[in-house]
């Protein structure tokens, strides 16, 4: 029985909180059952291992080496679970027709959107911690110690986070009119767009073009800039992470998945499901 089925059929008149809640919880549960997670964070686990190797014949850069390919693969493994399912949380229950059962109820579609977005970040927040002991195990073995700088691998995982957060809203948004092909390539093109946003906007700066120059700036403030949340070369090398950008990433990314939140419950209360 889907998550969608099994809210609806244990769901009595409850507050919108409530409703988002046990929806959240049963999207929770599903994605926990799905043998697909499982296999990413082996893999990821894997390539933290593999690191370890790659640090040993790296002499005197076991620590960068780690860190590195490390967040790496907590990075990369995290996008590829926030997009492909993400993209197919509505898809799904519509192709399903078990959305139309919780919808039968007095139950909002934004509150539905709500809950299957809360549940996907709680099952990539898990992951995530899983993949980060994986990367904690790594460095313990090699240097026998923590050092205080490490505090900024928990700050960089944390970036990496936010960025998963936004790239599922995203996926959700595209989720509400398209098919999970599209979906997916809709956000990861805007994904490869917003970490090259900058360069993007210099080069329209470069081109003296009036047009290109407009339209490169609109790109440069549209679209999230993913990039601002990349400190794994800093935690590689120690730097220390300031706290004012921590803040500012963290509103940044809250601001972005609002609004992405606020236009995907706008499309899909305006969409036909018959």
């Amino acid at each position: 029985m889907s998550t969608t089925a099994v809210a609806a059929s244990s769901m009595a008149p409850a507050p919108p909180r409530a409703v988002s809640t046990i929806v959240a919880v049963n999207t929770f549960r599903e994605a926990v059952r799905d043998r697909v997670l499982y296999n990413l964070i082996f893999f990821a686990l894997v390539m933290i291992g593999a690191a370890i190797l790659v640090g040993q014949i790296s002499i005197g850069i076991e620590r960068l080496v780690i860190v590195n390919l490390g967040l790496s693969a907590i990075s990369i493994f995290g996008l590829i679970m926030a997009i492909f399912i993400g993209v197919g949380l509505v898809y799904k229950e519509i192709e399903r027709r078990t959305l139309y059962t919780l919808l039968a109820k007095p139950v909002h579609r934004w509150e539905f959107l709500v809950g299957k977005y809360a549940g996907l970040l709680l099952t990539l927040v898990v992951n995530t911690a899983f993949m980060m002991l994986g990367l904690a195990a790594a460095l313990w073995y090699v240097a026998g110690t923590f050092q205080r700088s490490d505090v900024t691998i928990l700050v960089a995982v944390y970036f990496i986070l936010l960025e998963l957060a936004l790239v599922t809203a995203l996926g959700l948004f595209f989720s509400c009119f398209s098919s999970p092909m599209l979906s997916t390539l809709f956000t990861l093109g805007i994904y490869v767009t917003g970490i090259f946003c900058a360069e993007i906007k210099a080069f329209g700066e470069l081109s003296k073009n009036p047009a290109m120059e407009a339209v490169t700036k609109v790109i440069y403030y549209l679209v999230p800039n993913f990039h601002n949340f990349n400190a794994i070369a800093a935690a590689a090398y120690g730097d220390p992470i300031s706290l004012t950008l921590v803040w500012q990433n963290t509103a940044y990314a809250a601001l972005y998945v609002t609004l992405i939140l606020l236009a995907a419950a706008a499309v899909f209360s305006n969409r036909n499901l018959k």
